[in-house]
C-alpha cells in the first residue's frame, strides 16, 4: 500500500483527520508507523498481536523502575519508546492488511489507557507524589472519555488535535524518566507537565465539543 493510500485510509478511520496535514510530530509518528507496519504486514503479523505485545512492553516500565532503581529509570525510558512504537503499529497493520475491526479498535483504546497507567505508576515509583500522578492520569483519561462520548453523540472522532495527544504523552514519559535518571526530583516536574498539558488539552477539547455539538 502506498503512503497516500494509507494516509487516506487512516484519515477515514480517524474522523477525516488527514495526517499529511498534521504538525510534524503527528505526521512523523504516522509515517514511522506506516513504514514499520508495512514490514510487519509482509510477515503476516496480525494487529491484535501487536497491540498485546505493546501492552506487555508497557507493563515492563514500572517493573524496570522497581527492580533496577536508578538504572531502571533509563531502561524504562527506552521501554516506553519501544512500547510507543508498538502502539502505533497495530493500527498501521490493521489498515495495511485491511483487518481493521470494531473489536480491535476498542481493544487498542483500552490497551493505550492501561499502558499510560503503567507509565504513571513508574513516575510514582520514581518519587512523584501519588496525588499528582493520579490527578495527571485522571485528567488525560477524562480527555479521552469526553472525546469518545462526543464521538458517539455525533462529533468527528478527533474533533481537535490538542497539546496532549498520545505522541505528546509518550514524549513526557520518556523525557521525564530520563530527567529523573539525571536528577531524581525532576520526575515530579514531569508529572506536573503531564497534568498541565492534560488540563490545557481538556479545555481545547471541550471547546471543540461545544462547537461541534451545539445546534
Amino acid at each position: 500500500m502506498r503512503w497516500d493510500d494509507y494516509a487516506a485510509a487512516w484519515s477515514e478511520l480517524h474522523g477525516g483527520f488527514d495526517p499529511r496535514k498534521a504538525n510534524f510530530l503527528v505526521r512523523g509518528w504516522v509515517r514511522i508507523a506506516y513504514a514499520v507496519g508495512s514490514w510487519l504486514a509482509r510477515r503476516r503479523v496480525g494487529p491484535m498481536s501487536v497491540t498485546t505485545a505493546g501492552l506487555l512492553i508497557c507493563l515492563a516500565v514500572p517493573a524496570s523502575v522497581a527492580a533496577l532503581d536508578r538504572v531502571g529509570l533509563f531502561l524504562a525510558a527506552v521501554v516506553v519508546l519501544v512500547a510507543a512504537l508498538a502502539d502505533g503499529l497495530d493500527g498501521a497493520v490493521a489498515v495495511i492488511t485491511d483487518r481493521a475491526t470494531r473489536l480491535g479498535y476498542v481493544y487498542d483504546s483500552v490497551a493505550d489507557r492501561l499502558g499510560e497507567a503503567a507509565w504513571l505508576v513508574a513516575f510514582w515509583l520514581a518519587g512523584a507524589p501519588g496525588w499528582l500522578v493520579v490527578t495527571a492520569g485522571a485528567a488525560s483519561w477524562l480527555q479521552e472519555y469526553a472525546r469518545a462520548r462526543a464521538t458517539a453523540a455525533g462529533m468527528s472522532e478527533i474533533g481537535v488535535v490538542t497539546v496532549a495527544e498520545r505522541p505528546t504523552r509518550v514524549l513526557v514519559a520518556i523525557f521525564g524518566l530520563l530527567a529523573a535518571f539525571a536528577w531524581a526530583p525532576l520526575i515530579t516536574a514531569a508529572a506536573a507537565v503531564w497534568l498541565a498539558l492534560a488540563l490545557v488539552a481538556g479545555t481545547q477539547l471541550l471547546l471543540a465539543i461545544r462547537r461541534a455539538l451545539t445546534p
